[in-house]
Order: structure tokens, then C-alpha cells, then sequence
């Protein structure tokens, strides 16, 4: 079977297009598999590119408002990357409704704790490269939105950095007494793994 360049016809505007299109994002793909592994080095590039558009904020002393949907938006993948991926108190509901209906009750939680002697990995709902892709996506859109006085939204700004303030302690409060009462925590430093029982 011969293309149509093959033929001799030329090919349409809107394959040239998608073809353009496609080796955009194969190329898009490829240099972030390439990133993949130095996470340290992502993240203080993530870091830089923020504290460029805090300094932008600063200095232009406006788009607060973008400010603050940057900030509410870094939150929930704060937290999602705080939680496990299999919610402990849904796990704890179904288990109880499983023993209700005459089922086992020696099914064990999802999520790691002391009393195992097996070690199991925290599962985030949010993968951190999925945290860091999200949040420097986010980053660089707020960064360009500040380039167009249409999202330069006259506000009290001071009412906004409270509001996040009191946002985030409640959130986090919040997530914190969710850590204590399923024992667990969200980051694997310094934990070490037993086999067999032995300490």
C-alpha cells in the first residue's frame, strides 16, 4: 500500500498538522522521561520557576487573585499527595459490613503499620510525579496569566492570605488527625523494613 506522498500527492494541510502535532508531543513526552528520574532537581526547578512568580506578584503588586487559585490549587495536591490511595476509614466501613454479613475479619488494612511484620509501601493517591507535573503546569499558567491585565482582578489581598492561613491549619489539621488514628505516615525516610519478626 503506498502513501500519498509515495504518489506524488502532496499531503493536506491537516495531516501536516497532526503529524506536526504528534512529533510535538513525542518529543514533549520524551523530555519529560528524561526528567523522570532526578526528582531533586524537578522539584528545584519547580521551586525557581515559583519563586519567579512570586517575585512577579511582588513587584507588579497584583493578579492576587491568581495568587490565591494557585495557592488553593497546590493545596489539594498537597493533600493528595498526603493521603493513601485506599482510603483507611472506607477500608474500616466495608470491613464492618463484611463481618455484619458473616464474613472474614481477619482481613488486614491497606496501609503499613508497626504491628506488621511485612513491609508494605505507603500508596499515595497522588504519585509524586504527578504532584510535581501538576504543580509546575499549574505554576507556568499562572505565570502567563499575569502577562494579561484581564485576570488583574482588583481585591484585598490581606482577606485572601488569611483565608488560605486558616484554609490550610484546617486542612491539615485535619489530615494529621486522619495520619494518628490510622497510624500511618506518608513518607518512607528513615523507616526500615523487618522480615520475620526480628527487630
Amino acid at each position: 500500500m503506498m502513501s500519498s506522498t509515495d504518489a506524488g500527492v502532496e499531503p493536506s494541510p491537516a495531516q501536516n498538522i497532526t503529524a506536526q502535532y504528534a512529533k510535538l508531543q513525542r518529543t514533549y513526552q520524551q523530555t519529560l522521561d528524561r526528567w523522570t528520574p532526578f526528582t531533586l532537581n524537578r522539584w528545584l526547578a519547580t521551586a525557581g520557576i515559583f519563586v519567579v512568580f512570586f517575585l512577579r506578584i511582588i513587584f507588579a503588586q497584583g493578579w492576587y487573585i491568581v495568587c490565591y487559585a494557585l495557592a488553593i490549587y497546590l493545596l489539594n495536591l498537597l493533600l493528595a499527595f498526603l493521603q493513601p490511595k485506599f482510603d483507611p476509614s472506607l477500608e474500616e466501613d466495608l470491613m464492618a459490613d463484611e463481618i455484619e454479613e458473616g464474613g472474614d475479619a481477619g482481613s488486614q488494612s491497606p496501609l503499613p503499620s508497626q504491628r506488621d511484620d511485612e513491609f508494605r509501601p505507603f500508596v499515595r493517591r497522588l504519585p509524586e510525579w504527578q504532584f510535581w507535573l501538576s504543580a509546575t503546569r499549574a505554576i507556568l499558567l499562572a505565570l502567563l496569566s499575569t502577562t494579561s491585565e484581564v485576570f488583574d482582578v482588583p481585591v484585598y489581598w490581606p482577606i485572601l492570605v488569611v483565608y488560605f492561613f486558616v484554609l490550610f491549619a484546617l486542612t491539615m489539621r485535619r489530615q494529621i488527625q486522619h495520619m494518628i488514628k490510622y497510624k500511618y505516615v506518608p513518607f518512607d525516610i528513615g523507616r526500615k523494613a523487618r522480615y520475620g519478626g526480628q527487630k
